[in-house]
């Protein structure tokens, strides 16, 4: 995949600085915003990341179609992340989209010194109106979809032993691990976890050893939210469950069901503000729900006939109660231990 990483010296932000001068205000202002918005995305992982390749489509699909104008850095270190915002703000870019999970504090002193620019910033925390009126959060809330994957892989291990290898133990991964182990107490309520944290986002080779000695101790079906987990489960001859993307067409054999998260109804919904001029600090999670088409499960491709009929007839059942609002998947943020 092409990089297309866009980066900018302070001196060739300097010489766009009258360019941008021009452009609507955002943020304290909120000027509606006309024509395609100017936006820029700064990712710490590769864009092949699942997580970050999801906000990656959503943008390539929005400005395909004309309502943003988009670049992106990716694989940039939390300490390169502010100057690389503050560029991107020199640079005009009406609209800066990215990640705050290990720059906090830097990212919203960004949106502090630039308040004609607005921020959608995927955070574990809320946004705050009086600090930063320019700086709202996202974040992946797919429990729905992941406690659907639960039940389906409940159903589909045969020892009860299943492993789970997530990056760090922070909230967005800790609802969907846990969201994952309640659907799976649903068609195995006697299931037993092993849950391990690798301390990385992107470390498969990590992943992938992690997951082998959750294998050694009895696990025959991993919960991979990690890259490298699919690859052990393969190497073993045994299930896996997806998060955030669908590997399957990767892993024919191996992955049983996904959990897809889908981003472009939080950046549309921020896209709509921004033209209308009425962007604002707010909680995008919401779109990331299933009742509001943030999230999903896979289709079941290669499992399509492999996963009992009842199975299938309990998920579209619960599918169906969710997004109708007669049932809700808990969210619990907190970390998930081995039982």
């Amino acid at each position: 995949m092409s990089s297309n990483i866009f980066r900018f010296t302070r001196r060739d932000a300097l010489k766009l600085s009258v360019a941008a001068a021009a452009l609507p205000v955002l943020g304290g202002g909120l000027a509606r915003a006309a024509g395609p918005i100017k936006t820029a995305a700064i990712y710490t992982v590769p864009v092949e990341q699942q997580w970050v390749s999801r906000i990656h489509k959503a943008a390539t699909i929005a400005k395909d179609r004309g309502d943003i104008e988009y670049v992106f850095s990716e694989k940039v270190s939390n300490t390169d992340y502010e100057r690389v915002m503050r560029e991107y703000c020199e640079a005009g870019h009406q609209l800066i989209v990215g990640e705050a999970f290990a720059v906090e504090d830097a990212a919203r002193a960004v949106a502090k010194d630039y308040p004609d620019r607005a921020f959608l910033i995927g955070s574990s925390f809320k946004p705050d109106a009086a600090a930063n009126p320019n700086f709202a959060v996202f974040d992946n809330y797919i429990q729905d979809a992941s406690y659907l994957t639960g039940i389906i892989a409940g159903a589909l291990t045969k020892s009860g032993s299943i492993g789970l290898v997530g990056g760090y133990p922070i909230p967005e991964v800790n609802r969907l691990m846990n969201a994952f182990m309640a659907g799976v107490k649903e068609s195995r309520a006697d299931a037993k976890f092993q849950v391990a944290f690798i301390g990385s986002w992107f470390d498969p080779p990590k992943a992938k050893e992690t997951a082998l000695a959750q294998i050694d101790a009895g696990a025959d079906l991993l919960y991979a939210e990690r890259f490298g987990v699919s690859d052990a489960a393969k190497e073993k001859g045994i299930l896996a469950v997806g998060n955030v993307i669908d590997t399957q067409a990767d892993y024919p054999e191996t992955v049983a069901a996904s959990a897809l998260w889908h981003f472009e109804p939080t950046l549309d919904a921020a896209i709509a503000a921004v033209k209308a001029g009425s962007f604002k600090a707010d909680d995008y999670g919401q779109y990331s729900f299933m009742k509001a088409g943030g999230c999903s499960i896979a289709p079941y491709g290669t499992f399509d006939a492999k996963i009992p009929a009842d199975v299938k007839a309990k998920v579209a059942e619960k599918e169906a109660a969710i997004k109708a609002g007669t049932f809700t998947v808990a969210i619990d943020d907190n970390e998930p231990k081995s039982s």
